[in-house]
């Protein structure tokens, strides 16, 4: 059987993302990714043309991974709307138990670089975190008993992000349980 090789640029990402989700962005050096990787520094270099190029394809790579997921537990949930987001919580909050867990990687990085607005890691996050919530908008628009699902979409960002916040600083899965609690309320309250 022969496995498909990968590119020397997807090596790197997937070393930056280990490296960068284990101990943040900002205390990772490109050499330490670049070994990881097993490249030297010129090729990494050769294939992102800085530290934060390198950042912001960690974040876009983690992108699609994390709303298909989303989306898988969304859809093997039987149930109302209400079930299915709360279902998206309860998976979260059992991935929270993982000793690998080490919160959300956008939030992180967002985190780190806070005071660099236009960073294109942060840009990166801010695109996944809007994809999120359309997404959310897109699934409450299929049922027509909802009101404003832009707006509903927006509260159930809000209390995604609270609770990967709250169960990061406190190590306890029950804020993402409640925070699953209080998205089907608010799904219900939403309902004409």
């Amino acid at each position: 059987m022969v496995t498909p090789r990968t590119s020397t640029r997807d090596r790197i990402i997937a070393a930056a993302s280990k490296l960068f989700y284990s101990e943040g962005v900002r205390s990772v050096s490109v050499d330490a990714v670049a070994e990881k990787a097993g490249v030297t520094k010129r090729t990494l270099y050769y294939h992102f043309s800085s530290k934060d190029e390198l950042v912001a394809a960690y974040l876009d790579d983690r992108d699609l991974p994390n709303l298909v997921l989303f989306k898988r537990w969304f859809d093997e949930t039987e149930g109302d709307v209400g079930k299915k987001m709360q279902a998206i919580f309860d998976n979260l909050a059992r991935a929270t138990k993982s000793p690998k867990w080490k919160g959300c990687g956008f939030l992180r990085t967002a985190a780190e670089l806070a005071n660099l607005r236009g960073h294109p890691a942060v840009k990166a996050g801010m695109r996944h975190k809007k994809k999120v919530e359309a997404w959310l908008a897109e699934q409450f628009a299929t049922d027509d008993s909802i009101r404003e699902p832009p707006r509903l979409a927006r509260q159930i960002v809000l209390l995604m992000n609270g609770s990967f916040a709250l169960v990061m600083l406190h190590r306890d899965p029950a804020y993402m349980e409640s925070a699953g609690n209080a998205a089907r309320t608010l799904v219900d309250a939403a309902r004409r």
